[in-house]
Formats: C-alpha cells, structure tokens, sequence
C-alpha cells in the first residue's frame, strides 16, 4: 500500500473547490465571476487525477493479465 506522506496535498484540490463554492455564494453580481477560475482549476485537477489514476490501475491490471498468460 502507498503511504501517504502529504495527506493535505490529497485534499487540496477538493478543498478548493469547496472554498471557491462557498466565495461564490457569498459572493453577489459580477464578483461571482472571480471565485469561478477557483472551482474550474480544482474540479480539473480532481478530473485529471481520477483518469491518472484509472489509467495506471488499467496498465498494471493489464501488465499483471499478461505475466499470468505467460506463466501457463
């Protein structure tokens, strides 16, 4: 398992995202429009390391399917 040697870095794209929800909220008329780079930058950043994520799983789920094939 990976040791999680920065777990507020784990989060900071979430947390982002949730404080440029609640700027956005607070926030009335066209100073809206300043909290809205905030919740795109971390929502893409979520976005990215989910896909980062599922690639590796797939390349080593792949990698692992053709070491057992070689095996047999």
């Amino acid at each position: 398992m990976k040791n999680l040697s920065h777990p507020w870095l784990a989060l900071a794209a979430p947390l982002l995202v949730v404080l440029a929800l609640v700027a956005l909220m607070q926030r009335q008329g066209r100073d809206r429009w300043q909290a809205l780079p905030a919740v795109v930058v971390g929502a893409t950043l979520s976005v990215s390391g989910a896909v980062g994520r599922h690639r590796r799983r797939h390349e080593l789920l792949t990698a692992l399917r053709s070491s057992h094939q070689e095996e047999e």
